[in-house]
């Protein structure tokens, strides 16, 4: 989601605010007893909302690869009455483990991209506002970074990246000239944020610089969506999150860029489907039967209100869905 923050903090006041929190908590109505699965705790401004409704007999599952989410789960739990279970691996590996342990769930969610915790420790290196070490891991424990990609990556797979991932329109001006300066001054010539700032900026032309935002914010989406490997563990995710509802419950995401909240309206539509013969055929032959209700004809979005207060929250899009039968995913 580029810099957009799936969790935020209100600088002003330094409470942690997550989006869409009233229209997330209506769409998957949350009751006592019921289990629920929040796959991306991060902050977890959510999972403590959801929580409070689950009630002494109901449980949360917390997912989450990074560290710090650990510890604030650690303070959660001693907040919450519900039974609390917290799984640190990414989200695909997390739900994979679940379905084969034969956990049910009434309620699975997603908040995609960063958390304000990961952007706000500042030698992570997930943002273009200050200079830091270029690493962009989710999980400090991995060994990809945003630095090696940079450093050894060719330039056809760089402007590939970057156009694929960023939707950066000048992907291969950009990789060219991360390669140039890598051919002048060595393999360690872009090592902080900064730096490779300087060289995207240096390859796009003045006059499209600052059209669209900052010149860097598409290129450090595409390098922290490559190292985290966040498409291709939302693609994985998606249907083990479907097979774990049960029958009547509520799938949801929230996305705050285009490329996740396609997956997640595709995915969600296809199981909404119903017949898939051709129109033309006077009696179904197919026999398909839809497997969702969408609750979203249309993404939701933030109010006026919650913009203003937490600007960050522009970009994103909720969608949801209830399983409505049984059957394949």
């Amino acid at each position: 989601m580029s810099t957009i923050l799936s969790d935020m903090t209100d600088m002003r006041s330094g409470t942690h605010v997550p989006v869409l929190a009233g229209e997330l908590i209506d769409l998957l109505d949350p009751r006592p007893g019921q289990t629920a699965i929040d796959c991306t705790f991060g902050g977890g401004g959510h999972a403590q909302l959801i929580a409070e409704r689950l009630g002494p007999e109901g449980t949360l599952i917390a997912i989450d690869r990074d560290p710090l989410a650990s510890e604030r789960f650690e303070e959660l739990a001693s907040e919450v009455a519900c039974t609390v279970r917290f799984i640190r691996a990414g989200y695909a590996e997390a739900l994979q483990e679940l379905t084969d342990e034969g956990v049910r769930a009434d309620v699975v969610y997603f908040d995609l991209g960063m958390s304000s915790m990961q952007v706000d420790a500042r030698e992570r290196g997930f943002s273009y506002s200050y200079d830091a070490p270029l690493d962009m891991r989710m999980d400090p424990d991995q060994e990809l970074t945003a630095r090696e990609i940079v450093a050894t990556w060719d330039e056809r797979r760089l402007a590939r990246t970057l156009r694929d991932f960023g939707e950066e329109r000048h992907s291969g001006a950009i990789a060219r000239a991360i390669v140039r300066r890598r051919e002048r001054n060595g393999p360690d010539a872009i090592q902080t944020t900064q730096e490779l700032v300087e060289t995207i900026v240096s390859a796009i032309p003045a006059p499209a610089r600052f059209a669209g935002g900052h010149p860097a914010k598409r290129s450090f989406q595409a390098l922290r969506i490559a190292v985290n490997d966040e498409l291709e563990q939302l693609g994985q995710a998606l249907p083990l999150a479907w097979g774990l509802l049960r029958k009547g419950g509520v799938l949801a995401g929230i996305s705050f860029q285009s490329l996740e909240d396609r997956r997640v309206k595709r995915f969600l539509a296809e199981r909404a489907q119903g017949c898939v013969c051709p129109p033309d055929l006077p009696v179904c032959a197919c026999g398909r039967e839809p497997q969702a209700a969408l609750l979203t004809r249309r993404s939701i979005v933030p109010s006026a209100g919650e913009i203003a207060s937490n600007p960050r929250s522009s970009s994103a899009r909720l969608r949801a869905a209830r399983k409505c039968r049984e059957g394949a995913v």
